[in-house]
């Protein structure tokens, strides 16, 4: 079984669907509620789960109620939290969504127990933590300085690494962070912060794109929603990978899908373009349901999806 190791946040989701996304200072009445796991690592470590890999998840939890919920939820999940954290008198990372009929989103999170994941607590794990020859994902909702420690141990031992950046920060630019990094995986808007250029068009976004490979010197793979993603590499070239078209229900957690699914492709010992179709498959697949977890697919779903989409 392919091993996948996730770095990243995990929290709980209050999310409320209504008819539209409210405007500056409008309160909108009549939204249905839905509650359940979140974090884009969690996400990420679910999906890589269930489209086939053994995962081991590196986080941060709170010590209360939502905290404690989550490891029993990740644990039946069958996600390994043997080097995971609890935070002593620290709330679990939450995140507050409204989600419009559309599927459009729009978030806010406190971070809690996940901001104090600190590069110590990498430095005191074991190198079991990190398999040789697995891919290791990370995300920006921990603490930068973490993602960096996590990356450069990751990389000394052999691992294929992945960076999502978001949400979105320029200091991964302003380090050496990047050289440690096999494949950077932006969206649209990601990659318009990070390099200050606009990303618009599929031409823009190839800019953008050329403009953070050649910053960091590694692999970018920038997702455009329903239009699929653009893979860049230092030497295989430019592909554009077409998303399945679905109807979108939700389109939180997609990127999450995305790279949950791409780790696990990667793996395989997948080329990056094939890796990427699984997992454009697999994030349209997580938009026609709704929640965070919720709609991330199993792997005999995403395998039956691209035979018959």
């Amino acid at each position: 079984m392919p091993r996948v190791v996730v770095l990243g946040s995990s929290g709980y989701d209050l999310t409320i669907r209504l008819p539209r996304l409210p405007r500056p200072g409008e309160t909108l009445l009549g939204g249905e509620l839905l509650r359940g796991p979140g974090g884009k690592g969690a996400n990420a470590a679910v999906a890589a789960r269930r489209a086939g890999a053994e995962v081991t998840f590196l986080t941060a939890l709170g010590d209360d109620d939502f905290g404690r919920w989550l490891v029993e939820h990740d644990r039946n999940e069958g996600l390994d939290l043997s080097f995971a954290k609890t935070v002593s008198d620290e709330a679990n990372q939450v995140a507050l969504i409204f989600v419009g009929e559309d599927g459009a989103n729009l978030i806010g999170v406190a971070p809690g127990a996940s901001a104090h994941l600190t590069p110590s607590d990498i430095d005191a794990l074991p190198d079991a933590a990190f398999p040789r020859k697995g891919v290791l994902l990370a995300c920006l909702e921990v603490p930068v300085p973490t993602v960096a420690r996590g990356l450069a141990r990751a990389k000394a031992n052999g691992m294929t690494t992945i960076l999502n950046p978001a949400p979105a920060d320029r200091a991964i630019l302003e380090t050496e962070m990047l050289s440690h990094v096999d494949f950077l995986t932006p969206n649209q808007e990601e990659a318009a912060e990070l390099t200050t250029m606009p990303t618009e068009t599929i031409e823009q976004a190839i800019e953008a794109a050329k403009a953070l490979r050649d910053r960091g010197g590694c692999g970018v793979i920038v997702t455009l929603g329903d239009r699929g993603c653009l893979v860049l590499g230092r030497d295989w070239g430019q592909n554009l990978v077409p998303a399945p078209k679905v109807k979108a229900v939700d389109t939180v957690g997609a990127g999450d899908a995305f790279n949950g699914a791409l780790a696990v492709a990667l793996a395989e010992g997948r080329g990056p373009v094939d890796a990427a179709v699984f997992a454009c498959a697999a994030g349209s697949l997580a938009v026609t349901r709704p929640g965070a977890q919720g709609g991330l697919a199993h792997r005999e779903e995403i395998e039956r999806f691209l035979s018959d989409p």
